[in-house]
């Protein structure tokens, strides 16, 4: 990862995957808006599981002084966004997720993948971690 977006991103990606959660998606969004550096992209399994992993986002970070600009579709746990200016974090259902596939929209946005992305998959493989 280029300009130092990867190492910027760690503490969000910590924060995500400190959760059971699906398919996380990194897209580095800098060449095509102005919103954001990175979105980041993950779902749950139901709606209490979105909430409470979005939950999870906030209190980690705010453990490192790292607070939300604003927080988005808390009540209904659909699809809650997590604004933290340079980096918005989209926690879906997953359902919801297929419907509005952010993925597919921001298509022309390079993935990212940092290392500890990387490591989580392998041990996730490996049966070492169920996180991320």
């Amino acid at each position: 990862m280029k300009n130092g977006l990867e190492f910027e991103l760690k503490k969000y990606i910590n924060a995500i995957c400190g959760k059971q959660i699906n398919g996380l998606v990194a897209l580095d969004v800098r060449g095509l808006t102005s919103v954001a550096d990175a979105f980041l992209i993950c779902s749950g399994r139901s709606h209490r599981h979105v909430s409470a992993i979005a939950e999870h986002i906030r209190l980690e970070l705010k453990k490192d002084g790292i607070h939300p600009l604003s927080v988005e579709g808390k009540r209904r746990g659909h699809w809650i966004i997590l604004d933290y200016d340079h980096v918005v974090i989209h926690v879906f259902y997953e359902p919801v997720r297929v419907v509005y596939d952010l993925e597919g929209f921001w298509a022309d946005a390079p993935l990212i993948v940092t290392e500890d992305m990387i490591k989580r998959e392998i041990e996730s493989d490996e049966g070492k971690a169920d996180e991320c």
